[in-house]
């Protein structure tokens, strides 16, 4: 077996394609596609909702941001790469009190209307709450178009909220490269 020992593999203009450190770790250079931007944020603490009114969820830590789209106080990501993006979100429901969840929403909001809307029609145990998913492929402009995700609980009495506990409430997305 034969092998070809490098360090930097660079094209015919001297541009570096790829690097390694010696020790497994490989830098692809900025000729290679990346899926960025790219980010990803959860919810610091509990969010009370009014109920049977649809509310942005409150997505207000940045665990990743590559850049810098994602604005913390408007719970909003605004690529400035036009391209399609994967979207994910997902949300921990409860119920007020011992109050039932008897429906919820979840949507992305693309500019502040429905892009998409998934509902569910059930009773459930407060005292569980509900992981609600959200995903999709959405074509965004890189300039003005923005993303957020919004809910809409109906419960039986006392107000829902979004609850932080077990880290459930994510949302994140990446711009798929090739697309």
């Amino acid at each position: 077996m034969s092998n070809i020992l490098v360090n930097t593999i660079k094209d015919t203009g001297n541009n570096t394609l790829l690097s390694s450190d010696g020790s497994g770790s490989v830098t692809l250079g900025s000729g290679f596609p990346q899926n960025t931007p790219a980010f990803h944020a959860t919810v610091a603490s509990n969010q009370t909702l009014s109920d049977a009114t649809k509310t942005t969820v409150t997505f207000d830590t940045e665990v990743l941001d590559t850049n810098s789209c994602y604005d913390t106080s408007a719970y909003k990501f605004t690529p400035n790469v036009a391209g399609k993006y994967y979207i994910y979100a997902s949300v921990r429901l409860i119920g007020g009190g011992n109050s039932q969840i008897e429906t919820d929403n979840i949507y992305i909001l693309k500019n502040g209307s429905n892009q998409l809307q998934l509902p569910n029609n059930y009773n459930s145990n407060p005292h569980n709450g509900n992981v609600r998913y959200i995903s999709n492929i959405i074509d965004m402009n890189g300039s003005s178009d923005y993303l957020q995700i919004a809910v809409q609980v109906d419960t039986a009495s006392i107000a829902p909220y979004v609850e932080t506990g077990g880290d459930p409430n994510h949302f994140y997305g990446y711009r798929i490269i090739g697309a």
